[in-house]
């Protein structure tokens, strides 16, 4: 054996002893993750469910309620069986936190268990929105916040099917998971391995692995939902800070292995690009176009993924001192009828709209959700103080590349007029010298997006030239976005409603 091969076999053998100690080190790392654990601890007939000719050894209350024949009793325990606080924000779903469902029985009564220990849980069960029977066998739960150990109890009525049958509790957490846990002994503690199972596992761990030291020299695979390549984001400047977001995660998900960059030049300039490129080499499958809002109809090639709800908001100068506008009124200015906010109460202050060009999905989504269709006034200044073209415009106003330059202008601009989307208009983010304004009283809320009522809101598509392969990073990547947790987290922290979640679902299926 020459000395290359007897390294190789050292080798072999100090990565065994490693990856050995792995599973025990990965073990206790995992219990300091965000983890929520639940179980069905009982599922008990409390039903004659005998023929109704027969006798009916039941007394007292259930014998007086011939509904109850087919009653089951299901206790479910939700705990925190990790070593971090599980917050109310770590709960992906807007809404509420978890869902339970009993296909096939209906709720007909609950009621929530707590020890003295955990008493401090009962405000987010008596508080709105509590526990919701969203529908006869499905039951909301809230978003409750536990420290490890803490654990709540659900104890539920049910009428229709019959003991034993499926029970299941779905939803998301950020940075951590559900999962069905069990208990593996009367004290419900985890077991402990002994020094002789110890030591037999590194024992046999350090023989296998040695054996297979050659296949260990090859390259780590990737995690099987990552691909390799080179990927470009590009379209709405509203939606850049969330694919930069987007494309670090999914590269530190991926051990660094993907090449991604963004360069967000505006939604219809991004959609028209990938377009184009397409027509013209038939294929762009490293590049994705994010837009505020659909594509024209004429690209029929481009296939789309919804990714969230964005929500936009109007902003003005801190001079003018209006807090909402109705729409009608904001109608009245885009058209050029309210030259001045003393028109509507408010400063003696000529108005100054400060406006996106052409290609801006957030303009689009102006025209379309608030305007009515109809399109802003032509562009009277380049620099948003002097008139430098006789367009014929009633007030003065100008167009400018990014929703950057547009707040950066309204700040420094008295009597400005413009508009952003949510999250760069808002503290911390926003500049100071600005506000946001209600639209007929109603605030931009990504929580209340399913009751309706606000206007300025638009989906956020991904579009690609026709449907990217299945093993491509294009795929991967729009996947990562829409389904995974960390992916829904990135956008909804941006301020955004993740189509992916229950409540995003059905708001980006009627929101066209």
């Amino acid at each position: 054996m020459g000395w290359l091969e007897i390294a190789l076999t050292t080798a072999g053998l100090l990565i065994g002893v490693v990856s050995v100690a792995t599973p025990f080190a990965a073990d206790r790392r995992a219990r300091r993750s965000k983890r929520v654990g639940f179980r069905k601890q009982m599922d008990i007939a409390i039903g004659h469910n005998g023929p109704a000719g027969e006798g009916d050894p039941r007394f007292g209350l259930f014998n007086d309620l011939p509904g109850m024949r087919d009653a089951t009793l299901v206790l479910l325990r939700i705990e925190n069986d990790g070593s971090r606080h599980v917050e109310a924000s770590d709960y992906i779903d807007a809404n509420h936190g978890l869902t339970a469902e009993f296909p096939g029985r209906s709720i007909q009564a609950l009621d929530v268990t707590l020890t003295d220990e955990h008493a401090s849980l009962w405000s987010h069960f008596e508080d709105e929105p509590g526990l919701v029977v969203a529908a006869p066998g499905t039951l909301r739960i809230p978003k409750v916040p536990l420290k490890p150990g803490a654990y709540y109890k659900i104890l539920v009525l049910l009428t229709g099917g019959s003991e034993g049958d499926k029970v299941t509790v779905t939803g998301d957490i950020k940075d951590g998971k559900l999962h069905e846990n069990h208990s593996l002994t009367p004290d419900e503690k985890p077991p402990v391995f002994s020094s002789r199972a110890r030591w037999t596992t590194v024992t046999l761990g350090v023989a296998l692995i040695a054996a297979a030291t050659l296949p260990l020299l090859t390259p780590s695979p990737l995690p099987d939902d990552c691909e390799s390549g080179r990927l470009r984001l590009t379209g709405s400047t509203a939606f850049a800070p969330v694919m930069r977001e987007l494309a670090q995660k999914y590269r530190d998900h991926c051990g660094g292995e993907p090449r991604i960059t963004v360069a967000a030049r505006g939604s219809r300039t991004g959609v028209r690009e990938l377009a184009l490129s397409g027509e013209e080499s038939g294929s762009t499958a490293g590049r994705i176009a994010f837009s505020d809002g659909p594509r024209p109809a004429s690209y029929t090639r481009l296939s789309e993924s919804r990714i969230a709800v964005s929500l936009f908001t109007l902003v003005a100068h801190d001079g003018v001192r209006l807090t909402n506008l109705s729409v009608a009124d904001a109608r009245r200015v885009y058209r050029g009828e309210i030259r001045n906010w003393s028109q509507l109460g408010g400063p003696d202050l000529p108005v100054v709209l400060v406006s996106r060009t052409s290609g801006s999905g957030t303009r689009s989504a102006l025209t379309a959700r608030v305007l009515a269709g109809a399109d802003e006034p032509p562009a009277s200044s380049d620099d948003c103080v002097n008139r430098t073209a006789r367009t014929g415009a009633r007030v003065l106003r100008c167009e400018l590349d990014s929703t950057e330059q547009v707040l950066d202008t309204v700040a420094h601009t008295p009597g400005a007029l413009g508009y952003s989307e949510l999250r760069a208009a808002s503290p911390p983010d926003a500049p100071k010298g600005l506000h946001r304004l209600t639209l007929d009283g109603r605030t931009p809320d990504p929580d209340r997006l399913d009751a309706g009522g606000y206007p300025y809101r638009e989906i956020e598509y991904a579009y690609t030239y026709g449907r990217p392969p299945a093993d491509s990073l294009a795929s991967s990547f729009l996947s990562y976005a829409v389904d995974n947790g960390t992916g829904k987290g990135v956008v909804a922290t941006h301020g955004h409603l993740p189509c992916g979640t229950p409540v995003g679902l059905r708001v980006c299926g009627k929101d066209d």
